[in-house]
């Protein structure tokens, strides 16, 4: 079986492969302080919840957008599961497809996953929407090949900052609003229809320009939880996949040979 985990701004994401079969997954806040020790105390009592051996494991792939956590991550392979870890990017795990971009080293490993991920899953010209701690638009061409990209606040943190920055407005949950009105009756709903549907006018805005650019069909494959919020207001996205980044790391390993 592989284990593979993303390390993303906000949470990991821990998911156990058989074969192409996700057999189970786990959501940890990041924290770059977190021991390999502390670690392996969580995740061993995971999988005897779910009945899998430690022996089990032969395989371990990472993904991380903060190193701090890189070295605890190699603590816990090597030390509680006796195997070396491939890092997403590095080594025989490499990209292996083409960055066209003025940088190529800045691309964030969870945004190259989802690139690899929707091109095997989907293929074709695609636009990948992923809903994180920032929401990220990527441009990827029918050869797979990276084209480029948008980088927007997450939902979650324009709200952090909306809240954060003003004396009198409260603490709100992100939801579908219940009607399609844009005209708030009260404070609170007015939050949520400047929020909810400020963004869902982003997100249309900049895919239509996006498919602009390409100048000719695209689909448009979204991952990240608040995928399935968002779909249920706007028909823009063509595929959800919440587990996208996490399959990006099982393509890469099974490429690797690992």
């Amino acid at each position: 079986m592989l284990l593979a985990a993303d390390v993303g701004n906000t949470n990991v994401v821990f998911a156990i492969f058989d074969g192409t079969e996700i057999r189970a997954r786990w959501r940890i806040a990041t924290d770059g302080r977190r021991t390999g020790d502390e670690y392996a105390v969580w995740l061993l009592q995971l999988l005897a919840v779910e009945g899998i051996e430690r022996s089990a494991i032969t395989r371990i792939i990472f993904s991380s957008v903060v190193p701090h956590a890189d070295h605890n991550l190699t603590v816990l392979s090597q030390k509680y599961f006796g195997i070396e870890p491939l890092f997403a990017g590095q080594g025989a795990a490499a990209w292996n497809f083409e960055i066209d971009v003025d940088q190529p080293h800045t691309l964030g490993s969870d945004r190259a996953l989802n690139c690899i991920a929707a091109h095997q899953l989907v293929g074709g010209d695609m636009i990948v929407v992923d809903f994180g701690t920032a929401t990220k638009f990527e441009a990827v061409d029918y050869n797979g090949a990276y084209k480029g990209g948008i980088i927007a606040p997450g939902i979650n943190l324009s709200l952090d900052a909306l809240v954060g920055k003003t004396a009198k407005l409260p603490r709100i949950a992100i939801r579908a609003p219940e009607t399609t009105s844009v005209i708030g009756r009260n404070t609170e709903d007015q939050m949520l229809i400047g929020v909810f549907w400020g963004y869902v006018a982003m997100m249309e805005g900049l895919i239509d320009r996006m498919k602009t650019e390409f100048g000719r069909p695209v689909k448009v494959v979204a991952t990240g939880g608040l995928a399935i919020l968002f779909d249920e207001k706007t028909d823009i996205f063509d595929v959800i996949d919440a587990d996208l980044t996490i399959r990006g790391l099982q393509i890469l390993a099974d490429r690797a040979g690992a």
